[in-house]
């Protein structure tokens, strides 16, 4: 069966395509079927993406989505059915914790819960031969019940390589995962809700080997497709023994730079110049909240301040450059908690930041929060996830409060921009952040 991909932009042309996709073709391809990629870029017309859609053929259309992909993904999925009649599958984290959301909304046939490699092809194997889906492991079939997970794969040495051809990765900057899961409690992401989704079934969270990510990047550099290197993970500092060994077998065979994510509770001087010494050039640390009651009460990051700005020392001590993220309008943030945010940004000084306004993913612990305590519009369904504007009804924020820091946040990022490139912007702060892991 052919089965294609759509991916759905929504932040930015510079983003890079989802990851998810390509380790699912992969997967396929290895099981003797095949998979492309359509990619419905944010100024691409309706009418050319059904074309494209159509050109490509499917025997399956597979839609992976965040929530800030949710709503364009459903207007072109109904669109799409409109014209073709084909059978429609979305997975990624908002179907995963949303599935009976999705599959109301017309076009989608079946959302794939969790993992989905395994689940896709039994589902591709099935129509292929005019079979039924309902009863499919992690399969959930509109009109039917919940399906049963199965195990996670184990090991993840035993996946293929991603498909690079579904990825966009100009001029050799490649997008790398090594590990799958996340092991600490916040309660604004997602990434730890998949280990509570597979509680009883199997630990989701795992890591591939060294040799085994070696092994994919030997291939890229053979290839002449290797010039940096994005590792993916939500924290690739979380295991030191595994990073101490990666970065030796690294410096050994590799020098292309590379970047990725940390949380400073994760990391220590020493760790940071091994990095340094191995090739790394860029970490982006999540900040999150300048206020501490914020992260420890909200947030369950329980950090302080003097933590980042020694971090942030360090890191920068090391050669590397330090990128950090921010968050406002958390539910239970004060106005003067707000201000606590914008200072500590200004204080830490790091080489470039993001800043967002917090949105309540479904399936992570604030959106039921926020569920629970009447935060949540009548029609939050239907209200675009941005990184401008809240969508909740905050007792103690008002959009105009968010207003005034955020652009305080705009005014900072380009003060530093000016002075660090003498006028010349550095980049889109949504591709800063999608480019630094």
């Amino acid at each position: 069966m052919r089965v294609v991909f759509l991916e759905v932009d929504t932040e930015s042309e510079w983003a890079m395509a989802s990851l998810g996709p390509a380790f699912l073709a992969a997967f396929l391809r290895e099981n003797g079927h095949e998979s492309v990629m359509v990619r419905a870029g944010i100024e691409m017309p309706d009418a050319d993406v059904v074309k494209m859609v159509r050109a490509a053929a499917p025997g399956l259309l597979g839609v992976s989505m965040t929530t800030r992909q949710w709503l364009r993904g459903r207007h072109l999925v109904g669109l799409i059915r409109k014209e073709l009649n084909i059978p429609v599958v979305a997975g990624g984290l908002h179907p995963t914790f949303s599935p009976e959301e999705v599959l109301a909304a017309p076009g989608f046939d079946f959302a794939c819960l969790g993992e989905g490699e395994e689940a896709l092809l039994d589902l591709v194997n099935t129509l292929a031969v005019g079979g039924s889906a309902h009863g499919l492991a992690n399969i959930y079939v509109k009109g039917g019940f919940r399906p049963v997970l199965r195990k996670p794969v184990e090991p993840l040495d035993s996946l293929p390589f991603a498909a690079r051809d579904l990825l966009d990765e100009p001029n050799g900057v490649v997008q790398i995962s090594t590990q799958r899961g996340c092991p600490f409690p916040c309660t604004y992401c997602g990434a730890r809700m998949f280990n509570e989704l597979y509680e009883g079934t199997a630990e989701y969270g795992r890591r591939r080997s060294q040799e085994n990510v070696l092994a994919e990047l030997r291939l890229l550099r053979d290839a002449g497709k290797l010039n940096y290197v994005i590792f993916l993970d939500d924290t690739f500092t979380i295991h030191h023994p595994w990073v101490k060994e990666f970065c030796r077998l690294y410096k050994e065979e590799f020098r292309t730079p590379f970047c990725l994510h940390a949380r400073v509770e994760t990391v220590n001087e020493k760790m940071l110049h091994m990095l340094a010494d191995a090739g790394c050039d860029q970490i982006t640390y999540g900040v999150e909240s300048g206020s501490e009651r914020v992260r420890r009460e909200v947030m369950h990051r329980p950090v302080t301040n003097q933590r980042f700005r020694d971090v942030f020392r360090w890191t920068r001590e090391a050669g590397i450059r330090v990128i950090s993220n921010y968050m406002l309008g958390l539910p239970g943030e004060t106005k003067a908690e707000l201000e606590e945010t914008y200072a500590l940004a200004e204080e830490l000084d790091s080489f470039d930041f993001g800043f967002f306004v917090f949105y309540p993913y479904p399936g992570t612990q604030l959106f039921t929060t926020c569920r629970e305590k009447g935060y949540l519009p009548p029609d939050y369904l239907v209200r675009p996830a941005n990184h401008r504007e809240t969508i909740l009804l905050l007792p103690d924020l008002t959009q105009r409060d968010i207003d005034a820091v955020y652009d305080r946040f705009t005014e900072l990022r380009v003060k530093r921009e000016r002075a660090r490139w003498g006028g010349v912007p550095l980049m889109d702060h949504a591709y800063v952040v999608a480019r630094s892991g």
